[in-house]
């Protein structure tokens, strides 16, 4: 397998993405994720990401995007457009939404019909993506004879599925082209590997090995006691620091755990700022980015 570390951030301002940009390229980190969180403040991950790949001419740039609430014309556009910019440099994987907060309301889509919703705009994006003219009636919504262009770089530009859920992980198989959850355990992830393998198999198709990853959160000395108790909340029973690391020693540790499982592609995501995001990435480098190979 090849083991790849890429970092993630939510940087609000030009300055904090070159920052990014400048300690992900100088330490040789693999990869920029920005993710689409409406109700949370960020830059559009996909305007961000045209600018990084702008700022770098190697620089791979991925994001967490919702394939929910969006119209998938304009969905499969911005997504082309962003790979075409950056000359196939654009990773993807298709989220729901975090149900909770304001998020939902922001995505404007029933909690029951996300996972729908989701499949249904990854057929007609995909569709879009072939040069097909589509016609289509579904969750997704109606099109009579709808083409795009410019079609992406790459071919086929790949989407992933994320969530941890049993159904996102069934999802991955049927559908995705990887799978990429988050909070989870090695030995859940374990679990949900052999899940996204059995799905594939009962679709006809496979995932290839190389293609199943984890975004990682990283506890900073700044998270405060609210939000350790979200965290908490959405963790259950499952002890923190087997999901949220605080030191580079657990970092790597839990890197490793999740490797001995299958797992090769991995987002670190500080728990800070954005204003601290390149500081702390810095300061992981010499543990985490030798773990690439």
């Amino acid at each position: 397998m090849k083991i790849r570390v890429g970092v993630g951030s939510t940087p609000v301002t030009l300055a904090q993405l070159t920052e990014l940009v400048e300690v992900t390229t100088e330490l040789h980190y693999d990869s920029i994720w920005l993710p689409e969180v409406l109700s949370s403040p960020g830059l559009d991950p996909l305007i961000a990401l045209t600018m990084a790949a702008a700022l770098h001419p190697s620089v791979k740039v991925g994001t967490t995007v919702l394939f929910t609430g969006a119209n998938p014309v304009r969905l499969a556009r911005r997504l082309a457009a962003v790979d075409q910019l950056s000359g196939g440099r654009l990773l993807v994987t298709a989220v729901p939404g975090i149900a909770q907060g304001a998020e939902p309301s922001a995505i404007g889509v029933p909690a029951g019909a996300l996972g729908t919703v989701l499949e249904d705009t990854l057929t007609v994006v995909r569709a879009l993506w072939r040069g097909e003219r589509v016609d289509h009636e579904g969750p997704a919504g109606h099109l009579a004879g709808v083409a795009i262009a410019p079609l992406p770089r790459q071919d086929p530009l790949e989407v992933w599925v994320g969530g941890t859920s049993v159904a996102n992980q069934r999802r991955a198989g049927r559908v995705g082209d990887g799978w990429l959850p988050a909070l989870i355990t090695p030995e859940e992830a374990a679990k949900g590997l052999e899940r996204v393998h059995a799905a594939a198999a009962a679709a006809s198709r496979q995932v290839s090995e190389e293609h199943f990853g984890v975004s990682i959160a990283y506890r900073t000395p700044e998270v405060d006691g609210p939000h350790l108790e979200r965290l908490s909340a959405r963790l259950g029973a499952r002890p923190l620091d087997d999901v949220v690391p605080s030191t580079p020693e657990a970092l790597v540790g839990l890197l490793e755990r999740f490797i001995a499982e299958g797992f090769s592609k991995f987002v670190v995501r500080p728990l800070c700022g954005p204003e601290r995001t390149a500081e702390v990435l810095a300061a992981l480098a010499p543990a985490v980015v030798g773990l690439q190979r």
